[in-house]
């Protein structure tokens, strides 16, 4: 039988984000968000749509300019930094939407994640990120394009990984995923952060799955954080679940 994994160990935080504003052109969509997200943690960002989750990944992920505040990865400011240094640095973002390469092939599609790394790396580590994502193995010659809604965000997320991030951020990955493959996708997310030490940052509207994997949650409305804590305590709070997480 294999070891047990051991609870990863967290401290300091790895991204520690105060105060920060974004806007698209006029009109202001983040209004003063703070969050943290310790090493090796998972932190979830929940709210209705609309509230300014993806505005805050787009931000954090140097699509979007920062407009005030500040966002700090490991010590070192990442604000309006390119997204492409981003992802040197270890800051890799997954899209809402999966954004996958339809007309490539499943394994072409992960050649791509890797793209800031050596050739030869990636090649090795294909085989290693596939191991999480057994379904996608199976299809690795089919195009992109034909997989269900459910695979295309095991490809994105796989491809995620292929760039070696320290810092994985997604938005919405159970957005448009059948049940039994949004359980399947955040059971593995919760595996690879076990075993590879790796933080994860997620944004979700489905609260009750999103919260079961992570550590702390904070709900954002109208781009302002009204809640943060303890994710069982949120998911336990009979209150906040009527008010923010739907139940």
């Amino acid at each position: 039988m294999a070891n047990a994994v051991e609870p990863p160990k967290r401290g300091e935080p790895l991204l520690r984000v105060d105060n920060l504003s974004a806007a698209y052109g006029k009109i202001r969509a983040l209004h003063g968000v703070s969050l943290e997200v310790p090493a090796a943690g998972i932190v979830c960002v929940l709210g209705a749509n609309g509230a300014g989750k993806t505005t805050l990944m787009r931000a954090l992920s140097g699509l979007l300019p920062v407009a005030g505040g500040t966002a700090v990865f490991d010590g070192r400011s990442i604000a309006n930094v390119p997204a492409e240094q981003l992802v040197r640095r270890g800051v890799v973002h997954v899209p809402q939407g999966r954004m996958v390469f339809a007309q490539l092939s499943v394994k072409e599609n992960l050649v791509l994640g890797g793209y800031t790394r050596p050739a030869g790396e990636v090649r090795e580590d294909i085989d290693r990120v596939l191991g999480y994502f057994p379904r996608l193995k199976e299809r690795i010659t089919s195009r992109a394009g034909t997989l269900s809604g459910g695979e295309q965000q095991m490809l994105a997320i796989a491809r995620g990984l292929l760039a070696k991030p320290r810092l994985l951020m997604l938005d919405e990955p159970s957005m448009g995923v059948a049940p039994i493959m949004k359980d399947a996708i955040f059971s593995t997310l919760r595996d690879i952060r076990d075993r590879e030490r790796l933080t994860l940052l997620i944004v979700e509207q489905d609260a009750d799955i999103a919260l079961d994997i992570s550590d702390e949650g904070y709900v954002i409305e109208t781009g302002r954080v009204v809640m943060h804590g303890p994710a069982a305590e949120l998911a336990g709070n009979e209150d906040i679940r009527r008010a923010y997480l739907g139940g």
